[in-house]
């Protein structure tokens, strides 16, 4: 059933000419239209330009111009990635009739590798505020449970591929955001380091922080995303220039010789998980160990100076970004974006520029612990729990296991690590060298190929 392949499944069946691109989209229009209702997960729909891609697609390559793995395949991308001639609200009021002029750079490079956009992906307003009900779209909903929270801010592209609408999209992290919903929606999601993927065309929330990134039902097919979104672009001041490697070839299923680090203090004394999310981390240590791998504790500064020193830094730059809007028309926010947008109204110079110091300092440390160990394990966080209102201030507050690797800059993959008793996603959190994706992606592949959990999806009725 076309249902429910990866992108690489899919992939390897058009480049057969086993698999039509047209048929792979009305399987994925099919599903939307059956389910989507439910899930609120795309907030703009592109099916007749989708139906043109495929045929042109399908076209091509039946002609002998295949363009590679992602020829054919239907995506979306979080409504913050700019589609020349296709509104992208940021699920905002104040761009409810925003239509760029011209496309941001993911979106280029995945038109040219043929690819078939399907839509633009729900988020929280602006990839910060939510989850809301006072915005311009009502909020996103998890598959697995549709009283649970998908997590944010890439909602829509998280539910959307659990639910077999899209085989991929594109989504953005500024403090777990691609991480966090990998992990409500039991998918596989990857904050690149900083600077391996451009953000032209991306709105801002944090421009030292932001990442933007792939996410996929696997760590495979994360990999033949990056091999095509990754690369230097001259117009992201934070774009760096080095070479792309071919992610796929990194995914040989060894991980035989590799020492993993993990953090047990955060873990034991500064944030210890529940005793459900411990024990499948522990399994899946036991899985890296049966394959080979060395297991190590590994000594970092506190979590909590990792989440200050980014908040801080966050909603000072959110300010900047949104403030003068803010003043101009408040009326137009949601009450949880305006909330903290107005809290970064009172950060001083002098706080400011303390944070930037301090990043450096625990980016440093975070890079002297990868000369240690190859790769770092620990939750991306707890399984999804209910939808409802948060209160603003809970993005201060809360401690969590991805924004320190938002400070540092180091890639960072979650991805499916088995199931609660409810049914809902354990996820695991796989970190690496700066640049090194390719470790990284090839620990997850090894992983996911051990275990039983990508045969799972959720069971949604139409």
């Amino acid at each position: 059933m076309a249902e429910f392949l990866t992108i690489a499944e899919a992939s390897r069946r058009i480049a057969a000419r086993d698999l039509s691109p047209v048929e792979l989209l009305n399987t994925c229009l099919a599903r939307i239209d059956a389910v989507d209702a439910q899930l609120n997960s795309f907030v703009t729909l592109t099916r007749e330009r989708a139906v043109a891609e495929a045929k042109a697609a399908e076209a091509e390559i039946m002609a002998g111009r295949y363009r590679g793995p992602l020829h054919g395949i239907p995506y979306n991308l979080k409504d913050i990635y700019e589609t020349r001639g296709i509104r992208t609200t940021g699920q905002s009021k104040t761009l409810a009739d925003y239509v760029p002029a011209a496309d941001s750079d993911a979106q280029e490079r995945l038109s040219a590798a043929g690819a078939v956009l399907l839509g633009k992906a729900a988020t929280w307003e602006f990839a910060h505020g939510g989850p809301s009900w006072d915005v311009l779209f009502p909020p996103c909903r998890n598959p697995w449970n549709l009283e649970r929270d998908p997590a944010g801010s890439s909602s829509g592209s998280g539910a959307s591929i659990a639910a077999g609408m899209v085989l991929g999209s594109m989504g953005s992290d500024t403090g777990g955001s691609i991480r966090g919903p990998a992990a409500a929606n039991g998918i596989a999601g990857l904050k690149p380091s900083y600077g391996r993927v451009s953000r032209r065309g991306v709105l801002p929330n944090c421009f030292s922080h932001d990442h933007a990134g792939p996410m996929a039902w696997s760590s495979e097919d994360l990999a033949i995303l990056m091999k095509v979104v990754a690369g230097f672009d001259p117009a992201d001041p934070g774009s760096v220039d080095l070479p792309v490697p071919d992610y796929t070839k990194a995914l040989t299923g060894e991980v035989k010789g590799l020492t993993i680090g993990v953090p047990w203090r955060w873990l034991e004394e500064e944030a210890p998980p529940s005793a459900p999310t411990r024990a499948a981390l522990d399994a899946a240590l036991e899985v890296f160990r049966a394959m080979g791998a060395t297991i190590r504790p590994v000594e970092l500064p506190k979590l909590r100076a990792y989440e200050d020193a980014k908040k801080i830094i966050a909603m000072a730059e959110l300010y900047t970004i949104h403030g003068p809007e803010l003043r101009q028309r408040p009326e137009l926010f949601g009450a949880s974006l305006r909330y903290r947008i107005i809290a970064g109204g009172l950060i001083r110079a002098e706080d400011y520029i303390q944070a930037m110091r301090l990043r450096t300092e625990l980016a440093r440390a975070m890079q002297a612990v990868f000369t240690e160990v190859d790769l770092m394990m620990l939750p991306a966080g707890e399984p999804a729990k209910k939808l409802q209102p948060q209160p603003p201030d809970s993005l201060f507050t809360k401690v969590g296991y991805t924004t320190a690797f938002n400070v540092s800059g180091n890639p960072a993959l979650a991805l499916c690590m088995g199931f609660d008793t409810e049914g809902m996603p354990f996820s695991l959190q796989i970190v690496g060298r700066l640049f090194d994706e390719a470790t990284v992606l090839r620990a997850g592949d090894a992983y996911e190929k051990a275990t039983p959990w990508r045969q799972k999806r959720p069971a949604l009725v139409s």
